[in-house]
Order: C-alpha cells, then sequence, then structure tokens
C-alpha cells in the first residue's frame, strides 16, 4: 500500500486531496442535518469590525428634486476560447435593483441669474439644467439567480480569498441601471419639480409673478 501511494504522480496525488476535501465536506453537511450534531457544524457569525471614521466633509448645494426605482437582469457570460464551458468558464444570472437622483446644483447660479422687480412682486430665476447622480444599487433587493462555474473555476475558488465575487456583475447592473435612467424622464421631473418647488418658496415670500428658466 505504502510502495503503491509513492508511485502516484503528483497530480493524482493533488487530486487525491481534493477528492478527500469534498467528501470531508459533504459529510459534514449531511451530518449536520441530524439530531443532535447540528451544533458541532453549526456557524457563529462575530462583528469585529473596528470604529468607522469620518474621512471627509462636502457642503451639498444641489436639490435632489427626483428619485427613480430602476430594476435589471444581468446576463454575464465569461468564456475560455479553446476550452469547453464545462471545463472553464462562468455564467451569472443577477437581479439588480437601485435609484438614480436627478438634482439641479443652485449652486452654480450666479447674481445675475436672479432678477427682482422694484416693488419686489416678480422674480426670474435662470438654473442650470438638471442632472443625473450615480446610480446606487440596494444591497437588499438585488441578487444573484444562478452561478455557472466550470471545473477549473470551482477548484480555483477553493484557494480564493473572494470565491463569490460579484463585482462584475454589478457594476454591469449599475451601468445598465445609469443608460435607463438618461433615456427616462428623470431629468425632466426633476426640473418640473425644482420650479414647482420655488415657486410655492417665493410665492409664500410675497411674490405674484416666479418664472423659472433652465440653461445657465
Amino acid at each position: 500500500m505504502t510502495t503503491s501511494l509513492k508511485r502516484m504522480p503528483g497530480w493524482a496525488k493533488l487530486l487525491s486531496a481534493v477528492l478527500l476535501v469534498l467528501v470531508v465536506l459533504f459529510a459534514g453537511l449531511r451530518l449536520s442535518l441530524l439530531p443532535g450534531l447540528g451544533d458541532v457544524f453549526r456557524e457563529d457569525t462575530h462583528d469585529r469590525s473596528g470604529p468607522t471614521l469620518l474621512k471627509s466633509i462636502q457642503d451639498i448645494s444641489r436639490y435632489d428634486a427626483a428619485s427613480g426605482n430602476f430594476q435589471v437582469v444581468v446576463d454575464l457570460e465569461k468564456d475560455a476560447r479553446f476550452l469547453p464551458d464545462a471545463l472553464r468558464g462562468t455564467r451569472t444570472l443577477y437581479v439588480g435593483a437601485g435609484t438614480v437622483d436627478a438634482y439641479v446644483d443652485l449652486g452654480k447660479v450666479g447674481e445675475n441669474d436672479v432678477t427682482v422687480n422694484e416693488d419686489r412682486t416678480s422674480a426670474t430665476l435662470k438654473l442650470p439644467h438638471a442632472a443625473l447622480g450615480k446610480p446606487a444599487l440596494d444591497p437588499d433587493h438585488s441578487y444573484a439567480v444562478s452561478k455557472q462555474r466550470g471545473l477549473l473555476d470551482r477548484l480555483g475558488d477553493i484557494f480564493s480569498d473572494n470565491p463569490n465575487d460579484e463585482r462584475a456583475v454589478q457594476r454591469l447592473a449599475a451601468r445598465h441601471i445609469g443608460d435607463a435612467a438618461k433615456d427616462s424622464r428623470l431629468t425632466a421631473r426633476a426640473e418640473e419639480n425644482t420650479t414647482g418647488m420655488l415657486k410655492g418658496l417665493l410665492s409664500s415670500l410675497g411674490f405674484k409673478e416666479v418664472n423659472v428658466t433652465y440653461g445657465a
């Protein structure tokens, strides 16, 4: 028995070690389903995070006037050119949900962009066009539906520090959501809401006529 093990090539020893690990993991999963043995394989979670540090503070002069909720299904596939998918390749089906805010930057409004008549009953404001913020994925409503990986990719996950990395599909989902926001009426809605807010505010201050234009 000892002589046969010494004659085994290196790749066979590595394959035997991997199979042994898989057998132990599978056996642990089966044993954890038996009554009384669940505590042996139970996984406890401990939060040992350090204190949160304040890196910087930025003054915000923009008015967030509208927010759009989007959802996209991302189907991301990566193939190896000369290897079959069963051996090398990944395919991830991911549902990404996120929001995009539309805002008007009031900090760009100068003195010449606001005119008021002498009796302070009429005001004209020239504002910059509304812009879109960066897409923000909602982690509570974004999830992977399925993950398919080739044999080599699965073996690589065993030795990886981050085996189920989803950053690629998350970036792709955010990009699709941002493109959808550009094609929507989100900025137009933001300008309408900003106009309504300013007219209501100035009317409460005694202005009877308020004109708001965009494009400054």
